[in-house]
């Protein structure tokens, strides 16, 4: 029996950054999906894996990644991807986060950096109030760059069950990366792959047994 939904930020109650990260690239003639292949390069040590357990400073995140694409035949200052990471809050994937909070513990699970204002990493003041309001609604956040663990380590998923006194098997996680729900799922989770916004509302719905209202609140 399901007892608590774990949910990651970016891409799941956010836009995804990978959708900035594609206009980027287009504005800038790189070839399409050029910053995830340099993030995909080395996934345990790279700059961005060190930057998001609070390895490294942002300023040696900036240097660090632009040897990175560099080496890859087009150079990005590590400051120009920061920018890029603050997607549009999703007003009905938060609607129907409210609506399981009355029914199950719920839980945050995201990998960020220190950078712009709050977890979510915002770059305005109007976005940081709307992310922290969000934010609030949760009953524990396991963020990367507090804990200096990062998903997909096993640690970050053992340590959001911990902090809410709950199994594995207990929980229900939903992230928009399969590399992030592998472990969730060998450690017993129910998982959702977040493709988009509607196909996840859907497959709530399915699993929780709850009926989420068309519009956002």
């Amino acid at each position: 029996m399901l007892k608590a939904v774990l949910w990651d930020f970016g891409g799941v109650l956010t836009s995804s950054p990978f959708e900035a990260f594609g206009r980027y690239e287009v504005e800038h003639n790189l070839p399409k999906d050029f910053i995830r292949s340099i993030n995909a390069t080395n996934p345990d040590t790279n700059a961005w894996a060190q930057f998001e357990s609070s390895t490294i400073s942002a300023t040696e995140f900036d240097v660090a990644f632009a040897r990175e694409s560099s080496a890859k035949g087009h150079e990005i200052k590590g400051k120009d991807v920061l920018a890029l990471l603050s997607g549009d809050i999703r007003p009905r994937m938060v609607a129907a986060l409210k609506q399981i909070k009355q029914h199950y513990r719920v839980g945050c699970i995201t990998n960020n950096v220190k950078s712009g204002q709050g977890a979510g990493m915002a770059r305005s003041e109007e976005k940081a109030t709307a992310v922290a309001a969000v934010m609030a609604l949760f009953d524990t956040i396991i963020e990367s760059s507090v804990v200096g663990v990062r998903k997909p380590d096993l640690k970050i998923y053992q340590m959001a069950c911990e902090a809410m006194q709950i199994e594995p098997h207990e929980a229900l996680f939903l992230d928009d990366l399969g590399i992030n729900l592998k472990p969730a799922k060998a450690l017993g989770m129910t998982t959702i792959k977040v493709l988009s916004e509607a196909q996840a509302l859907a497959d709530l719905e399915q699993i929780l047994g709850l009926s989420f209202s068309l519009t956002a609140e």
